[in-house]
């Protein structure tokens, strides 16, 4: 079972911070391939500092097992910064109720074994808790982009996501901008304001691993 926790980097545990900078390694530069700064076996970038939010996922023995990265759009952040084409000419976001999900992974890197259902069960639940902190900040909608799996993913949980623009071809992949609008519609698929439980959807369609942003390491 997944233990959640989130806030900046000032409230959080430093070997917690320091695990996630090695998990994100493991999952982007290793398992991924991405080409992103490193220094001795951490990920982080210019878009992790000190008012940054973190969602993390960590597994029984307390090993981080997923997370993701909340950036108001009022500041810089990934899409607005690196990759504002993806925006195909749409204005990019910039206000204090719209935040960026970046750096979203559910991976269990122990020795345990997930079943499909219980890696969709994580995934939903790490997604539950990002809308709800992001939603505690005040933000009304989450901007994203991803390959076209991870939008169909969230629409499989309900989740009301719509696309920002068309996609574009990123290093051989379709990838797109995407809005998560923070509404009942939202809240209701994810459990947040009733006693509703996660979609039902048929487990051989999720994959254990599921990644947002998974181009963002394109130059």
């Amino acid at each position: 079972m997944l233990n959640l926790v989130s806030g900046k980097p000032a409230e959080l545990n430093p070997e917690l911070r320091l695990q996630l900078a090695k998990y994100r390694h493991r999952i982007f530069i290793e398992d991924l391939g991405w080409s992103l700064p490193t220094v001795d076996g951490l990920e982080c970038d210019q878009f992790d500092h000190a008012d940054t939010v973190y969602v993390i996922a960590t597994d029984d023995v307390g090993e981080v097992a997923g997370c993701g990265r909340l950036l108001p759009t009022s500041k810089p952040y990934l899409l607005g910064e690196i990759f504002p084409t993806l925006m195909g000419g749409a204005p990019l976001p910039c206000t204090p109720d719209v935040w960026e999900l970046s750096r979203f992974a559910i991976n269990v890197l122990g020795a345990e074994v997930l079943t499909a259902k219980q890696a969709w069960e994580n995934t939903c639940r790490l997604m539950t808790e990002i809308v709800r902190v992001a939603d505690s900040y005040g933000a009304r909608r989450l901007i994203a982009f991803s390959v076209l799996g991870n939008e169909r993913l969230l629409r499989r949980m309900g989740v009301n996501v719509h696309r920002a623009a068309p996609p574009q071809l990123i290093d051989g992949k379709p990838t797109l901008p995407f809005w998560v609008e923070i509404d009942q519609q939202t809240r209701t698929a994810l459990g947040l304001d009733s006693t509703s439980s996660w979609p039902i959807v048929n487990p051989q369609s999720i994959s254990v691993i599921s990644k947002i942003n998974a181009t963002a390491c394109v130059d």
